[in-house]
């Protein structure tokens, strides 16, 4: 066995099972209830969303002409 081979395991550690459960309730999430708690307040006007579909639209078609 060469140095690097006993410095970089093949296998990595194995972690231990855990379920989805407890993995929610390490991070303290909460369920979604309604659409509403997806909500982002990305853009602060609708002109900024045209704008920014424009230019999305625009990149999306530069190199099809």
């Amino acid at each position: 066995m060469s140095a690097a081979e006993t410095e970089y395991p093949i296998h990595p550690a194995m972690r231990p099972r855990v379920s989805v459960e407890e993995l929610l309730a390490a991070k303290n999430v909460q369920p979604i209830r309604s659409l509403d708690d997806l909500k982002a307040d990305t853009f602060e006007s609708d002109e900024e969303v045209e704008e920014f579909i424009a230019f999305t639209y625009a990149e999306r078609h530069r190199d099809l002409a």
